[in-house]
């Protein structure tokens, strides 16, 4: 599966249109700072139980995109989900002027 590479108003628009935004950065990261509606699943977590996010388009993020990549390979072999990476991460989705929230 060819993993796509999306920029933050691009993963906006798939969220507004139901596609499920998951942040795999640690609880701690989380909780300071998300994307509304955002889901978090570790990636530090990853692998150690089923993958609970039922949707048909995934769009993961993390800080600035180094961890995204490996979520998003791992996933992408188990799931019939189209999955996205978002570029840049957070960091990319706030400098697009886009909403945040603690979480």
């Amino acid at each position: 599966m060819t993993l796509k590479h999306i920029n933050a108003k691009e993963a906006k628009q798939l969220a507004d249109g139901g596609a499920a935004l998951v942040d795999v950065r640690e609880t701690r990261e989380f909780a300071s700072e998300t994307i509304p509606g955002a889901t978090n699943r570790p990636l530090s977590r990853m692998g150690f139980g089923p993958f609970d996010v039922d949707a048909k388009q995934i769009v993961f993020y993390c800080k600035s995109g180094g961890r995204t990549h490996m979520a998003a390979n791992a996933l992408a072999r188990v799931t019939t989900s189209e999955v996205f990476i978002m570029d840049g991460g957070i960091d990319a989705w706030k400098a697009a002027g886009l909403p945040t929230q603690r979480g």
